[in-house]
């Protein structure tokens, strides 16, 4: 009946917490942390993810005070405030859910020997993978490299377990002095000079509250005629829960008992593609645990040795601010600054423009989506640029390069997702808006396109088969 620290990190969720619920059933005095991590081994949040973090701290604490508790936050060296806050309250017993990442293990690691040593009951529990990583494996013992047999090995597994309630009360530790927490708005996590955060703030609601109303309408609406819908990007077919599931708003466990209880004639497909997209998720953690270099160091280590172009600051600036000329490319890469999300499909196609159509190292790629997608997370963004840029595990095939207005032509031939975020190109007919250099009436404010797809095509296949060979001859 002792006080216990539940110190949450990426599951920022009141239901289906395995520490929480852990926390509520032992009874007691219950202090529920929160760290603005500044450990030099962690990444920073990049400035989309900073705005969604706000508001998803703003509605876990709303919901605890609900039930009787409340959210300590602090920033400094998360496991040294963790400590201090457990010699603080005299807890006995720590809780979290467990982190994939090698700084966070190690983290988590050091916590677990330190309360040993202390007396301090320390325990961890599965909450945010599916599967662990350490229980997938091939035959013969080793990890996967292809997702295929290694999302099969993972539905030969016994089934996921069910999500346990939201606690129905807490009692929230005592603490002298409102100074014990933080004041959310000191750590500005909000833009402010400038202020570019109104589309996110119309596109969406973040909190466990908002995760389940989304989890709810993709079921309920939208996940009949999901196979062929999520890949039109002019459509509101996919489920959007990527930012939730980054933030922990909602579990995995909760979307996979969802997608169990959905079924019902007809849509058994729908179900496993929509369960394989939750699969690549669980295998981009998979490949992060066994390689935490992921967003740095290439996953093929002979594209260290790839000849990327270096000289192209101002094609990037273009690429970055959706002025590149191609208009699928730049519908994404605006679609991306105003809403902090990109349709699944055009991510592939902007990835691969920059990669292999400019010859730009994909880790140029994967930091700007870092500071500008509202779900970019440590394994799946560097694993996904990876996989476009032909460097990571299961990768694309180095000649398949998107080509942005047959891709443009055959998921959007109408234009109305370029029209959408393209304005300048609204007066061009269907079949002019995705080659509008073509059209005679021109567009004056959209510019020319910055490089030749055949010719940037023939260079890039040029520069892979290099890399293949030298892959083969190692």
């Amino acid at each position: 009946m002792g006080t216990t620290v539940v110190w949450l990190r990426d599951d920022l969720r009141v239901a289906d917490n395995p520490a929480l619920y852990e926390a509520a059933r032992r009874g007691g005095q219950t202090a529920v942390l929160f760290v603005f991590d500044e450990s030099s081994d962690i990444r920073p949040l990049g400035g989309a993810a900073r705005w969604w973090m706000h508001y998803s701290l703003q509605s876990l604490d709303a919901q605890l005070r609900e039930i009787g508790g409340r959210l300590i936050l602090r920033r400094g060296v998360a496991v040294d405030v963790v400590k201090q806050l457990i010699v603080e309250t005299g807890a006995k017993a720590v809780l979290w859910n467990r982190r994939y990442g090698l700084h966070e293990r190690n983290a988590d690691s050091g916590l677990k020997d330190w309360s040993r040593d202390n007396g301090i009951d320390a325990q961890s529990f599965q909450a945010n993978l599916l599967f662990e990583p350490w229980q997938v494996q091939t035959g013969q013992g080793e990890n996967y490299k292809v997702f295929t047999p290694f999302w099969r090995a993972c539905l030969a597994q016994p089934e996921p377990r069910e999500p346990v309630p939201a606690p129905s009360s807490l009692k929230a530790v005592k603490m002298a002095g409102t100074e014990k927490s933080d004041h959310l708005d000191t750590w500005a996590l909000l833009p402010t000079s400038p202020d570019w955060a109104g589309g996110l703030r119309s596109e969406w609601t973040p909190g466990e509250p908002g995760a389940h109303r989304r989890l709810t309408e993709f079921f309920d609406e939208r996940l009949i005629g999901y196979s062929e819908g999520r890949e039109r990007p002019s459509q509101e077919s996919t489920s959007r829960l990527s930012p939730h599931l980054r933030f922990g708003e909602v579990s995995p466990f909760q979307i996979w008992h969802a997608a169990r209880t959905s079924r019902t004639v007809g849509i058994d497909d729908e179900i496993q593609t929509f369960g394989a997209e939750i699969g690549w998720r669980e295998f981009c953690w998979h490949l992060l645990y066994h390689n935490p270099r992921l967003a740095t160091e290439s996953y093929r280590r002979e594209f260290d040795a790839f000849a990327w172009e270096h000289d192209t600051a101002e094609e990037v600036r273009a690429w970055c601010r959706g002025r590149t000329g191609y208009p699928m490319v730049d519908a994404g890469m605006r679609q991306l600054w105003e809403t902090g999300w990109m349709h699944n499909r055009v991510r592939m196609i902007t990835a691969s423009f920059l990669t292999k159509n400019l010859l730009v190292d994909w880790r140029a790629g994967e930091q700007w989506f870092w500071d500008t997608l509202v779900d970019a997370d440590a394994a799946n963004n560097p694993a996904n640029w990876q996989w476009v840029a032909g460097s990571g595990a299961d990768a694309a095939p180095y000649f398949r390069i998107f080509n942005p207005v047959t891709q443009s032509i055959k998921f959007d031939s109408a234009g109305r997702y370029l029209r959408r975020f393209l304005p300048e190109l609204t007066g061009l007919d269907d079949a002019a808006i995705h080659r509008p250099w073509t059209d005679s009436k021109r567009a004056p404010d959209y510019p020319e396109p910055i490089v030749d797809l055949a010719e940037s095509r023939q260079r890039a296949l040029a520069a892979y088969a290099k890399v293949k060979n030298r892959g083969t001859a190692g």
